[in-house]
């Protein structure tokens, strides 16, 4: 009687474990599946990532061969989107990355119509001024006793278009900072001792540049193409853009020398070339790098 029993429970323990056996089993294949499946969405998700940046690259293109006005600032943008789209050839696809490309993607785009918007402007105005003068020329040959003022018109229009520039910087330098106990910022270039990367350059003197406070940020990319700093996302007219560092300047359309830090992270300090970005406002005005050991 008691063998019986044995059995049935020894049966019964087995049936057990067969069914727990089936139901890992199955478990374990639908893991694998969802794994997979997810793996998948991530690597096309990679892929249209890849397209988007190569959609933007063939937009610069078109536009770099069209325009002549800003053609250095078209080809640098584009240089960024080139260094991020290899950078994202040779990652393997997780969810990190592909929010960090997106987010980077939407900085790109940004930049994008921005620049784009500049571009069709100042092409508007010279064409404005090239119908103008067309115009001028063709009342200076019917009347010209109109000379005079038509000049006086071609000059107003010719300010105007001067008044449009931008700020420009010189001597634009990224370096490696130690901060010492009584707040002196030593140069360092080896990585594991730095504690701030300065960002130094000069606000060329403009007096058509309107005058007073003045929104200075810096973006810091390190080998890797990551953003080193503080990542402020500020809000501009044209979206969203994220920053290393950023300061105000009070400029009185003279020269002005402007040093901006930017914070690290020892897991972001890395030996190689370093890219330094400045802009004033949404506006980039100036490109440098530097490099760390």
């Amino acid at each position: 009687m008691t063998e019986n029993k044995s059995n049935t429970a020894l049966k019964i323990l087995t049936g057990i474990l067969a069914v727990a056996l089936i139901a890992l089993g199955i478990y374990t294949v639908r893991f694998y599946n969802e794994e997979k499946e997810n793996q998948q969405i991530l690597q096309n998700e990679k892929a249209v990532i890849e397209d988007e940046l190569n959609d933007l690259i063939v937009k610069y293109d078109e536009a770099i061969a069209t325009n002549e006005v800003m053609d250095q600032d078209l080809v640098e943008a584009r240089q960024r989107i080139t260094v991020l789209l290899d950078s994202v050839k040779d990652s393997e696809a997780n969810l990190v990355l592909i929010s960090r490309y997106r987010r980077e993607i939407g900085a790109l785009r940004s930049e994008k119509d921005r620049l784009f918007r500049v571009v069709d402007s100042l092409s508007n105005q010279n064409r404005l001024l090239a119908t103008t003068i067309d115009s001028t020329n063709m009342v200076l040959a019917e009347r010209t006793r109109m000379s005079d003022s038509l000049q006086q018109t071609n000059q107003s229009l010719s300010t105007k278009v001067d008044r449009a520039a931008q700020l420009k910087v010189t001597s634009l330098k990224g370096e490696g900072v130690i901060v010492r106990n009584n707040g002196k910022l030593v140069t360092n270039n080896r990585t594991r001792r730095i504690d701030q990367i300065r960002t130094c350059f000069t606000i060329t003197a403009n007096p058509l540049s309107e005058a007073g406070e003045k929104p200075m940020y810096v973006q810091v990319y390190n080998p890797a193409n990551e953003l080193v700093g503080d990542e402020l996302a500020v809000q501009h007219e044209g979206g969203v853009m994220v920053y290393s560092a950023a300061s105000t300047v009070y400029y009185e359309n003279e020269e002005l020398d402007v040093c901006i830090l930017s914070n690290t992270e020892k897991n972001k300090l890395m030996e190689g070339t370093y890219k330094v970005y400045v802009y004033a406002g949404p506006e980039l005005i100036g490109t440098s790098s530097f490099n760390l050991r």
